[in-house]
């Protein structure tokens, strides 16, 4: 009987980890974000910071609040031993009673909101009266507890530190979470108010943690995914600064690519990797990264998504080093489905509609990025295109005509947006036979049968277009197709970039990496009549049509991408929502 190979050890993959010393403890692969700290240290006391889901903040939080917590200094070697911070401490290390609010736990709607946020607060004000038992003064639990809701309550705690000489560190993660039900659904804008202006009580709430800033409470750090709460709630906390912009803390939450290549470098070194470490970030880059979160920093680094990054390594690895077919974790759409309503707001108002439709169409739109907005002017064009940078639907791409300018980051949020647009073209999901889609989409891909594909799509145009639709244009056909061409599963569509005149042809990428046996690719130049345009015109577009599709299949991108497929090249022109051309051009 053949012995089992014995395995070679290798640290644990974090996927999924957000408890900075379980992640050390059980010697997982940590990327060193500590050289932070410093940074931090000499930045306002009072640190606000914003990124998109999903993108490594609990993780950080959970490493600043091992770094300071009092009752960790016994800890600090194992935790931070061989880390940048632990070479270089700073006079701060393990000096707070660290207080953790989250408030994505908190089990309420804006119209009950106070009894879900004392609730949430007191029990962590009880763990906070337990694990500090030994710095406090006695009864202080519950002499706590005899105080009338969580505002009185940290008031009390504050001043009670303050007597026996102790300093917190509060750290509130996800301080924004009810704001989601206020873009979803507007009814709620007035008790959102009530909430968050004059005497509502999240705003009281955090008057006091600003009150409590002149007793023991001597450094804050909140961070959440949207600016619009940070703004209704500025003059009641109004000592805070938002870095989320700040060049100086673009990489403290993601990977960079050399973060990356070390990361698979190693994991290369203690498993049987069947494809080189250039080969991994060619495939990986176009999911994962292209985030740019501060104007100085674009052209100098681009940040990858880290938990998309872990899932790769992790199924990676664990399926015989193959490559995912699959290269977006189910908790990546479960979140990104969450923002839904930002599309919904595509049918609602015509600025936002025009900003998506842009975004599509022609691959970027431009706008003035705000630090914050209140909510209630979340339809002005440049709130709305901020809080689409701040969600990660878009990043920063340099500036134009003196506007900041966005894309869509990457082929994960691509994927979201076109299908998020798919479903603001029906009030309810489009109701193709999914069944049927996929079968074409296979003959697509293994038999060259781009009419019956192309056909398909003419017939969901123009079985679901509405009035408004059509009125759309050219704007509309060309998001859908886009969007029904970004759902095949065997291809990624890469548009020619910066192409201002007018609409990019579509280079269908076929994934070989995920579909070797894959047989065909494809050039699309779609072009778009009125609904009272001649057939001599029809004639002019299609002839221009063949000049392009002609130049895009010799540039460089496509040749190197075909590789082992027939390239096909193909002309498709509506007049209104009518498909009266799709034919190759030889």
């Amino acid at each position: 009987m053949e012995q089992k190979k014995k395995r070679v050890y290798r640290k644990r993959i974090p996927y999924g980890m957000m408890n900075f010393e379980d992640v050390r403890k059980d010697d997982c692969y940590y990327v060193d974000k500590t050289p932070f700290i410093e940074e931090m240290e000499a930045a306002n006391k009072f640190f606000f910071y914003i990124r998109p889901r999903r993108f490594g903040k609990s993780l950080t939080l959970s490493m600043l609040q091992n770094y300071y917590d009092v009752n960790k200094k016994d800890k600090f070697e194992q935790l931070f031993g061989d880390l940048y911070i632990g070479k270089n401490p700073t006079p701060e290390r393990n000096s707070f009673l660290v207080l953790n609010l989250n408030f994505s736990v908190v089990a309420a709607g804006i119209d009950d909101y106070k009894d879900g946020l004392d609730a949430t607060c007191n029990m962590a004000y009880n763990f906070f009266c337990d694990v500090y038992q030994q710095y406090l003064p006695e009864n202080i639990k519950e002499e706590m507890n005899k105080q009338e809701g969580c505002i009185d309550q940290l008031q009390y705690i504050c001043q009670e530190c303050d007597k026996v000489g102790q300093q917190i560190y509060l750290f509130i993660d996800e301080y924004d979470h009810f704001t989601n039900k206020i873009l979803a659904e507007p009814q709620y804008m007035t008790n959102y108010r009530k909430q968050t202006h004059g005497e509502g009580y999240l705003r009281l709430f955090f008057d006091a943690v600003k009150a409590a800033t002149s007793t023991s409470l001597k450094r804050v750090f909140v961070t959440g995914v949207s600016p619009v709460t940070m703004d209704d709630l500025t003059s009641g906390f109004n000592i805070g600064t938002n870095y989320s912009l700040s060049a100086e803390f673009n990489e403290m939450t993601g990977f960079t690519e050399e973060e990356v290549r070390e990361m698979l470098t190693y994991y290369s070194s203690v498993c049987p990797f069947r494809h080189s470490v250039d080969e991994l970030i060619q495939v990986m880059k176009p999911w994962y990264d292209n985030y740019c979160f501060a104007i100085n920093r674009y052209g100098q680094v681009t940040m990858y998504n880290s938990v998309m990054v872990l899932y790769f390594i992790d199924q990676y690895i664990h399926n015989n080093c193959d490559i995912p077919r699959d290269m977006i974790e189910d908790n990546i759409r479960v979140d990104y489905n969450k923002l839904r309503m930002l599309i919904r707001h595509d049918k609602e108002f015509a600025h936002d509609a025009s900003i998506i439709q842009h975004l599509v169409t022609d691959g970027f739109v431009t706008g003035n990025l705000k630090r914050g907005f209140p909510a209630e002017s979340i339809n002005d064009p440049d709130n709305f295109v901020s809080l689409l940078f701040y969600f990660g639907m878009l990043t920063i791409d340099g500036t134009y005509r003196g506007k900041t300018k966005f894309v869509i980051p990457n082929e994960v949020v691509r994927e979201q947006i076109y299908a998020y647009l798919l479903s603001t073209y029906k009030e309810n999901e489009l109701a193709y036979d999914t069944y049927q889609k996929s079968d074409l989409e296979s003959g697509f891909a293994y038999d060259g049968d781009y009419k019956s594909y192309f056909g398909f799509i003419a017939d969901a145009i123009k079985r679901y277009s509405s009035q408004r639709d059509r009125q759309k244009g050219e704007s509309y056909v060309h998001g859908f197709t886009l969007a029904m061409t970004c759902q095949n599963m065997f291809y990624r569509p890469i548009s020619e970039l910066d192409n201002q005149a007018g609409y990019a042809d579509i280079f269908l990428r076929p994934l070989l990496e995920n579909y070797p046996d894959m047989e065909h690719s494809y050039i699309v130049e779609l072009k778009y009549c009125k609904s009272d345009a001649t057939d001599e015109q029809v004639a002019k577009q299609r002839e221009a049509a063949i000049a392009q599709v002609n130049r895009y299949a010799d540039s460089d991108v496509v040749k190197t991408e075909v590789k082992t497929t027939r390239l096909h090249k193909i002309v498709v022109i509506f007049r209104s929502v009518d498909m009266v051309v799709c034919e190759e051009i030889e």
